[in-house]
């Protein structure tokens, strides 16, 4: 039996949602290109003032992250796999007035098309569940940092993807037990797309994300955890505060996001 094509199943998956997420009130396209920042508090946070920085920002969509950061100052290069999405990116970079490079790649394959190393690694939010290799991941993220640069990680936690849907009972397992190959309708930004696509994902625990990093050369320099997600895209959720979702029937009781500050160390090459 042959393994289904997880890149090619991934990348047209998110073809389809291109064109609905920028439409989206998620989104929010219109009031991004009035000035609006689309980075949160945690990772603005973290990151601090990028002004002068390079920035590689991995797994980027249609690049709304990636203008924020060069925005601020930054010199900024974002990735995606979607090629509609980096279309999509180039444009409204355009349309923002605000220099951003695009490279269309699957991040393992990134070393052949780009050769820089930068000041910050940055990715965020639902990123990493569409890898099935994550020391893969963290050598390409140590491959593109400086000596002593920085990476600025914030993701949604493990613990979140072990619910079903409804966040009714434990369904999934926390721990990376192989491809979980599913077929969803509509979109985290718009549930009512008229959508329906095939997606392999893959759920990695805590301790397999801080090992991948330190077994390639990064110290570990905070880890947070956070009782809200800034995204209004799970189902049967409440907003507690401004921008700060949580599962209604669960409260504060589990954690929703996780945010990670690591440094290359100086004296790690990679292979």
């Amino acid at each position: 039996m042959n393994e289904p094509n997880y890149l090619e199943i991934n990348k047209q998956s998110w073809n389809n949602r291109v064109e609905h997420h920028f439409k989206s009130d998620f989104y929010d396209v219109e009031g991004f290109l009035l000035g609006n920042t689309s980075l949160n508090e945690i990772e603005l946070t973290l990151l601090g003032d990028i002004r002068g920085k390079s920035i590689l920002h991995l797994q980027c969509h249609f690049g709304q992250d990636t203008i924020s950061l060069a925005r601020s100052g930054a010199k900024v290069t974002g990735v995606d796999l979607a090629d509609k999405a980096i279309d999509t990116a180039n444009k409204l970079a355009e349309m923002a007035k605000t220099e951003a490079a695009f490279i269309c790649s699957d991040i393992y394959d990134l070393p052949n098309h780009l050769t820089d190393q930068f000041d910050i690694v940055f990715t965020s939010y639902g990123t990493i569940g569409w890898l099935p290799d994550l020391d893969k991941w963290a050598n390409v993220v140590s491959t593109f940092l400086k000596p002593n640069g920085k990476f600025i990680f914030v993701e949604f936690h493990p613990v979140v993807w072990m619910f079903d849907h409804g966040f009714e009972k434990i369904e999934y397992n926390y721990f990376n037990s192989g491809p979980i190959i599913e077929t969803t309708n509509g979109t985290y930004a718009d549930k009512e797309a008229e959508i329906t696509q095939q997606e392999i994902s893959w759920n990695h625990s805590m301790s397999e994300v801080i090992n991948s990093l330190l077994k390639n050369g990064l110290e570990i320099n905070s880890l947070d955890e956070f009782d809200y997600s800034p995204y209004n895209c799970f189902n049967r959720t409440i907003e507690v505060e401004p921008k700060k979702y949580r599962i209604e029937h669960l409260d504060n009781k589990i954690p929703m996001v996780y945010a990670i500050e690591a440094t290359k160390k100086t004296n790690h090459n990679n292979l």
